[in-house]
């Protein structure tokens, strides 16, 4: 667990949002025939926004899709109607509670050194855990230690792929743009704003409900992937 002090010092300059708009629509990591790059280059530096009141999102055709508003004790999610989806904050030092907007918990993310673990809505069960490995690649696996993603350093940006070494996403970093894309060279989704390409690879994760990408990619770039 990080100390208490690192983590209310990183809290006001370190926050991420999650795509719902794109996570229920995309194709099965199984139904993807591209394989991963075997020698992936080393990813873009993260470059965290200090002090943006709002991150927006937009799809690949420049509409608003959704948006992060920082608060005082950690960040909302929006749509493009400005209703509330689902937010967000420490619970204590080490885990981040979230919430969806009828103020019903969720779950949580617990926070150790090259680890986060999703727990259940009341804390005491395993859900899915995401690792930093040895070799700077990371994996994400269930509560049974079954590999379900590796996401692997790859050209401006990372790699997301199944076990198998599918090709299921690519996130690219270039110009100050990081965007989704699929396989088949789609850009998803994209944002202008300053996160962590790490911690944005974790809404490529499909396997995870909405709310569980959101909170992952939060606590990821909370500590910045590591």
């Amino acid at each position: 667990m990080m100390k208490k002090t690192i983590l209310s010092s990183l809290v006001s300059v370190f926050f991420v949002i999650s795509l719902f708009g794109c996570s229920s629509s995309t194709k099965s990591p199984a139904n993807n025939a591209a394989t991963l790059n075997s020698q992936p280059t080393t990813p873009v530096t993260t470059n965290v926004a200090a002090s943006a009141d709002k991150i927006k999102f937009k799809t690949a055709g420049g509409s608003d899709l959704f948006s992060l508003k920082q608060q005082a004790d950690g960040a909302k999610l929006i749509d493009a109607n400005n209703q509330e989806l689902a937010r967000i904050k420490v619970d204590k030092p080490g885990r981040i509670k979230f919430k969806n907007a009828a103020d019903q918990v969720l779950g949580y993310v617990v926070t150790a050194k090259g680890n986060w673990t999703l727990k259940n809505q009341e804390g005491n069960q395993d859900l899915y855990i995401f690792n930093r490995l040895a070799n700077g690649d990371y994996q994400l696996e269930d509560a049974a230690k079954k590999e379900i993603y590796q996401v692997k350093p790859g050209k401006n940006g990372f790699e997301i792929g199944t076990p198998a070494k599918q090709l299921v996403y690519q996130v690219k970093v270039k110009e100050g743009k990081i965007s989704l894309i699929n396989p088949s060279q789609t850009i998803l989704f994209y944002t202008k704003s300053g996160i962590s390409p790490i911690a944005f690879a974790c809404l490529g994760f499909d396997t995870l409900t909405r709310e569980q990408q959101m909170a992952l990619a939060y606590a990821v770039n909370l500590t910045g992937g590591q």
